[in-house]
């Protein structure tokens, strides 16, 4: 895995070992990051479920001013602060070691552009992080939230949880799903 563009382009990064974290192929990155380009300039990402840290690494060098980083498993923490050190990225990010719904608590910014969650596939934690960033001051209507998820995983609950979609950019084996809040 590697860093598609930018200062830190064509960077190796690390990932955790085993199959705890499933880390976005580059050619789906590059998709993701040429739908999401103008929206990063000087942007505040927040990169949720973030393994690798590959997305949010990956914001930091097409531009985004900051991004925090949330992640609560040991060795991803790990390749995280290594992949940020080795980037010379990390004087713009903030790494959060907890669970997703804690950190959401814990970020205090006036708004943050873009949101991405990758969440392990159909285990349901979309619905509650949702229903918490719901909830977030920091979420508005201008805040562009994106998430990976399976191809056969149900988002009917968006509509209860305050969000509608915009668009969905479908690959083989999952999906980019983009939504704001109504």
């Amino acid at each position: 895995m590697r860093v598609i563009a930018g200062t830190a382009r064509s960077l190796r990064l690390k990932t955790p070992e085993g199959m705890d974290t499933r880390p976005t192929t580059d050619r789906i990155k590059e998709t993701l990051f040429n739908m999401l380009q103008p929206y990063l300039g000087d942007a505040l990402f927040v990169d949720l479920f973030s393994g690798s840290g590959g997305i949010g690494i990956e914001a930091l060098s097409r531009g985004a001013r900051h991004a925090y980083f949330v992640e609560n498993e040991k060795r991803a923490i790990a390749c995280i602060q290594e992949n940020l050190q080795f980037t010379r990225l990390a004087d713009r990010a903030t790494v959060l070691k907890t669970d997703v719904l804690s950190a959401l608590y814990g970020i205090h910014e006036r708004e943050a552009d873009i949101v991405f969650m990758d969440p392990p596939y159909d285990c349901g934690h979309e619905e509650r992080a949702l229903a918490v960033l719901g909830e977030m001051p920091w979420v508005t209507e201008n805040t562009l939230i994106v998430i990976e998820t399976s191809l056969r995983a149900d988002l009917s609950f968006l509509e209860n949880t305050g969000f509608s979609v915009e668009k969905e950019k479908r690959y083989k084996t999952n999906r980019h799903v983009f939504c704001r809040k109504m």
